[in-house]
């Protein structure tokens, strides 16, 4: 069986972005396991190979197909479309913001076009995106504009856990707003489908509460009662192994413990603490959903960083590595699933 293809868009070149994609594909493991390709802009890749001083060729190429996919050659299609040596490291620049989007919106077609199989992003910058006229707040966004996807699934993965948001980019009041009881079932059975989709045939799921220790039957909030225990309820009436809700000061605990796949956090925070408290290095955000599977470094551009060759590679080699792992079975979830009656993952 052939390794899977996966797109690397370089992101903003102003950050680091171009420099833990090449220190990540320094590593000859990585291409045990995928053939990456990278989409972005040539001087870019010439410039963080300059600053991270590693000794790799560059093999550009127009179609995937054209790639050697071999340890010491990074490929790449070269966009051609920024002059990388204009761009300085570490401020927000509309001409990186509106290259960085570029570099994505190719490797959407590429993957829609079934040219490579999933994508495994580097870091974009809100405010270069602003600068260039680009309205979306992040990857997720853009992305499920791009494909047509309604609300996409965010997946946060480090180690043996698994965790879901119910929200992502609002304010915790509002935040705390969305937690209903139709959201919540909602996303509990998109939650299932998704980790079927990764391969996990019946996925345990546990629920965070909302309120210290769970509300304390009503004593703290009544979210719980209210809203989350009767979403739960109905999924499991729907053959979903759901439970809790499970206090957030150690549901986490449980599940990187292995007593559930998966949790589902109720807000941003509260899930992005968790996780990478685990290990900061090696979480990595999964969106699901697409009609193919994402995976990012969950890190920024760190601007401070930007053309100093320092910056820790380890989260783009999970990244890729997840993506590499986790595409077989979700392209065949998709495949199977119009002989099903099947919903957005």
């Amino acid at each position: 069986m052939n390794k899977p293809v996966i797109g690397i868009p370089l992101g903003d070149i102003a950050g680091i972005g171009p420099e833990i994609a090449v220190m990540a594909l320094a590593q000859p493991a990585l291409y045990d396991i995928a053939r990456p390709l990278v989409i972005g802009e040539a001087g870019a890749v010439r410039r963080a190979l300059r600053v991270t001083g590693l000794d790799l060729s560059l093999h550009p190429v127009e179609h995937p197909e054209q790639a050697y996919y071999r340890h010491g050659v990074i490929d790449l299609i070269d966009l051609a479309n920024v002059d990388a040596e204009r761009v300085l490291f570490g401020r927000a620049q509309a001409e990186a913001g509106r290259a960085a989007f570029e570099f994505i919106h190719h490797a959407v077609e590429l993957c829609q076009r079934g040219r490579i199989d999933a994508l495994a992003t580097t870091p974009i910058n809100k405010e270069a995106f602003r600068a260039a006229g680009i309205r979306d707040i992040g990857h997720t966004e853009l992305l499920g504009r791009l494909t047509g996807t309604a609300d996409p699934l965010t997946l946060f993965q480090v180690s043996a856990l698994k965790v879901f948001f119910l929200s992502r980019h609002v304010s915790l009041a509002g935040a705390i707003q969305l937690v209903t009881r139709q959201r919540v079932l909602d996303y509990l059975q998109r939650c299932a489908e998704a980790l079927t989709a990764l391969g996990i045939p019946r996925p345990r799921l546990a629920v965070a509460g909302l309120n210290p220790h769970g509300g304390e039957h009503g004593l703290f909030g009544d979210e719980e009662m209210r809203e989350l225990e009767p979403a739960i309820a109905a999924a499991r009436t729907l053959g979903i192994d759901a439970i809790g809700p499970i206090a957030a000061d150690s549901v986490f605990h449980h599940a990187l413990n292995g007593a559930f796949d998966a949790v589902l956090s109720l807000y941003h925070d509260q899930g992005h603490i968790a996780t990478k408290m685990v290990d900061f290095h090696r979480t990595i955000a999964i969106t699901l959903g697409l009609p193919f599977i994402r995976t990012s470094v969950d890190h920024g551009t760190a601007f401070d960083l930007a053309g100093k060759g320092t910056a820790n590679p380890l989260s783009m080699f999970e990244a890729i590595r997840l993506a590499a792992a986790y595409a077989p079975s979700y392209r065949s979830a998709l495949e199977r699933r119009p002989a099903t009656a099947g919903s957005d993952a």
